[in-house]
């Protein structure tokens, strides 16, 4: 088995990885695997731009929550069953799976005739884009190990952070154009998914031909229904608890079903042992653990704060959808930034537990800078907060999943990348809900409050008599901004501002809890144990577990095969992995 060359400076060397595969070759392979990711990730910003124009083309306003909820509902779910498969029948089948499903899924959302068609189109999207992050962060551990792992998770990212920024762009440009090719112009959202699916299928097929080991296992059915039935009522209240109210019995319900699905299956993974769907036994492992908390916490506070940053931008500075997301670029290039950098210097140092503390800490401040914002704040001071923020972000982001897949055996890679991500998502969802209706819920008496205010000023007051307002009318604004904000553009400036300012204010909150969520994540990072990164990848590890495994058992001595396999699997043990066991002679195929 070949290996590959290292240099005092941490560079890759041209000869071949320990899986056999140069470093062009894995630079092909990675081409493909972002391919992939971009199709989720831009799937995630580009529609919602152009959301509203698909609701009002299909004549159902109301029901363009469902065709976001759906797809968010199947992407969550979906997440650890394709990391617990991967691992048992390999990553090239699952992707190309998950690939497929989700240009069958464009295509037809692409077709729709109505949102209900459209929830359920998406739907099948989502059930495909479950397994498109995850997987390439897998098969990237299956081939580099993970001190050159980081260098090139900086590269995901970089998709990951583009995507955020062209995605409004792109939405919005479909969605003004009135047709393109004899269709509608907002087809295009979902229809521009196939081409680069496509380029994905078509790399993948040729270059991603990594071996695999299949083991003897039982299909985790009971805990998949149970996943199922705990976490779709949960992502359910968290989309629509808002509208249906925090206290109605809908969503009480709702939360009573998840937490008893979500009982179910933590026994059922208890029952299943390995064959779980996400083995018990890996929260044994301290760093395991606590390096899913934290990504929750990540999630909780990215998804959740980010929300209101473009809002900001579009109802207090009257930027349009597409240039929000432009203005949002130097958060990106901060991610981008903080992701690549952090890469390299893991590559070169082996050290990486001083990136979540650092990110953490960057993040708490600009939070707590955020507090600062005015209606008037310029646009250089909020580029330098956007950036800090991208940085905190891109530090902590694929550290942390560094951190996971580094202190797990090789033979759960799958199953550890999923449960991140799944993490993550899980914090990303919970924190949208609760911040935005944090948000939503303080609007009303905070726009009351400035305009009770501003109402006493003699410029307000003729304000309103040049536009034959009256105190009636001010009294609605603060609930009619939460469900149709477009009356901003046409209110004089002055009548408008104190509106502006009530958001702001109502934002603030949104920060603050923010900045603790990030104050317990940064307390966390410091606890952290930084386990040392293996210089394997987990391909090699596996076949080096076989190899000895195989060697053993063919001299006839299945003690010394044991023994064999645990020596191979010393290093995993010693970073808190739990041992390899040997059941018998791998069937490689």
């Amino acid at each position: 088995m070949s290996t590959e060359s290292m240099t005092d400076k941490g560079e890759v060397a041209a000869s071949a990885s320990p899986v056999g595969l140069t470093h062009k070759q894995i630079l092909t392979i990675l081409a493909g695997l972002m391919a992939g990711m971009l199709l989720a990730a831009l799937d995630q910003t580009i529609v919602a731009t152009s959301i509203r124009t698909i609701a009002d083309d299909l004549g159902d306003l109301s029901g363009q929550a469902w065709a976001t909820t759906a797809y968010l509902i199947t992407s969550t779910i979906t997440t650890p069953l394709y990391g617990k498969l991967s691992d048992l029948y390999g990553r090239r089948p699952l992707f190309i799976t998950a690939i497929t499903i989700f240009i069958a899924g464009s295509i037809a959302s692409g077709f729709a005739t109505s949102m209900n068609e459209l929830a359920a189109f998406r739907g099948i999207q989502g059930l495909g884009a479950g397994g498109l992050f995850s997987l390439a962060l897998a098969i990237l551990a299956d081939i580099v190990p993970p001190r050159e792992r980081a260098r090139y998770q900086g590269m995901f990212l970089a998709v990951f952070g583009t995507s955020s920024v062209l995605g409004p762009v792109i939405g919005g440009f479909f969605a003004g154009a009135s047709t393109i090719f004899g269709l509608d112009g907002w087809r295009w959202v979902f229809l521009i998914n196939v081409p680069i699916g496509i380029v994905a299928l078509a790399v993948v097929f040729k270059v991603l031909h990594i071996p695999h080991t299949r083991r003897d296992h039982r299909i985790d059915w009971w805990g998949a229904v149970a996943l199922v039935v705990g976490m779709v009522p949960l992502l359910l209240v968290a989309e629509q608890g808002n509208k249906w109210g925090w206290g109605s019995g809908r969503t009480l319900g709702f939360i009573a079903l998840g937490v008893v699905g979500l009982a179910s299956f933590v026994f059922v993974e208890f029952k299943m042992k390995d064959d779980a769907l996400i083995p018990m036994r890996l929260f044994k492992n301290g760093p395991f653990s606590l390096g899913l908390i934290i990504n929750v916490l990540i999630g909780l506070a990215m998804f959740g704060a980010l929300a209101c940053l473009p809002l900001y931008l579009q109802l207090v500075k009257g930027a349009s959808p597409t240039a929000s997301g432009l203005l949002l670029l130097p958060m990106m290039l901060g991610l981008m930034g903080g992701a690549m950098g952090s890469g390299i210097y893991t590559s070169k140092t082996g050290k990486y537990k001083i990136f979540p503390i650092a990110g953490a800490t960057i993040l708490v401040v600009a939070f707590m800078l955020l507090l600062t914002v005015t209606v008037d704040t310029p646009y250089v001071l909020l580029d330098v907060y956007f950036l800090m923020i991208g940085l905190g972000l891109g530090l902590n982001m694929q550290t942390m999943m560094l951190a996971v897949q580094n202190v797990v055996k090789a033979r759960d890679i799958g199953v550890a990348t999923s449960s991140a991500t799944f993490f993550r998502q899980v914090g990303g969802t919970l924190g949208t809900a609760i911040f935005l209706s944090i948000l939503f819920n303080s609007l009303p008496n905070n726009i009351g409050s400035k305009l009770t205010t501003a109402a006493q000023t003699p410029e307000f007051q003729g304000a309103m008599q040049s536009s034959g307002m009256t105190p009636t009318d001010l009294a609605g604004f603060g609930e009619k901004i939460t469900s149709d904000s477009s009356f901003l553009n046409k209110l004089d400036p002055i009548i408008a501002r104190p509106i502006k300012e009530g958001f702001v204010a109502s934002t603030h909150s949104v920060y603050i809890l923010a900045a603790i969520v990030m104050v317990v994540g940064l307390i966390l990072a410091f606890r952290l144990k930084e386990v040392p990164l293996r210089e394997k990848s987990a391909l090699q590890e596996i076949q080096e577990e076989d190899a000895a495994a195989a060697a053993a058992e063919a001299a006839g001595n299945v003690g010394n095969a044991g023994e064999a396999v645990a020596a191979a699997d010393a290093t995993t043990e010693s970073s808190g992995a739990a041992p390899t066991t040997l059941t018998k002679k791998p069937d490689r195929h």
